[in-house]
């Protein structure tokens, strides 16, 4: 666990960093990204995604939302190595 110096506004207690998992629902069907880098409060466990990594996460469901996907799982880390 790689705490940083950051503190939880909500309750006080250190985030490290770690990853977690996405997941939205359309309606018509599921996102799932796991793997996504955040920063965890190891006290309450409420989590924070990067600009960097939302809009990378926005990407997924836009593009799983045009292909009306009912069921998408992916690895955020597979996801950057197919975008390079």
């Amino acid at each position: 666990m790689k705490q940083t110096d950051d503190k939880c506004p909500l309750c006080q207690g250190y985030k490290y960093k770690s990853t977690t998992t996405f997941t939205v629902d359309l309606k018509f069907g599921v996102v799932v990204v796991r793997d996504v880098p955040a920063l965890i409060c190891e006290q309450c466990g409420e989590e924070w995604i990067a600009d960097k990594e939302a809009r990378e996460l926005e990407n997924i469901v836009n593009d799983a939302r045009q292909k009306h996907s009912m069921i998408e799982v992916a690895n955020f880390a597979d996801l950057l190595k197919v975008a390079s």
